[in-house]
Formats: structure tokens, sequence, C-alpha cells
């Protein structure tokens, strides 16, 4: 019995450790286009960050999340 729970402790403890190395990562760009899709992607996320933080009012609980990270140009 108690070797039926050390086992499973164990199973269990391993399953939570292996959860945590998976790498989630997006695989570098290797040709110049790839880079520029990248780059341009990241500049559009960057914008759209910036539009909904200038549009968001002040009262929005959700502003400092909006926007941090935005350059404020005030």
């Amino acid at each position: 019995m108690i070797r039926a729970l050390i086992l499973t402790m164990a199973l269990a403890q391993a399953l939570l450790l292996a959860a945590c190395t998976i790498p989630t990562y997006e695989p570098e760009p290797v040709s110049a286009a790839q880079w520029q899709r990248r780059k341009e992607a990241i500049e559009r996320q960057q914008t759209e960050k910036a539009r909904l933080c200038q549009i968001t009012k002040d009262d929005d609980p959700r502003k400092e999340e909006i926007c941090r990270g935005v350059r404020r140009d005030r």
C-alpha cells in the first residue's frame, strides 16, 4: 500500500517536473524575409498595444495592465 503511494507520488512529481521543462518558444527566423515578417509583426503588436492604451479611459481598472510597456509621449 505504502509502496503504491510512493510510486504514485514519484510519478506525479516526475510529470510536474516534465511539464515545467517543455520549451515553448518560437524558432528563430533563418531568412531575411522571415526576419522582416517577424519585425513587422512585432511593430503591429506594439502599435495595437499603444492604440489600446490611448483609447482606454484613466478610470478603467485594466489601464495599468494594458499600458504596461507602452511609451507615453506626453
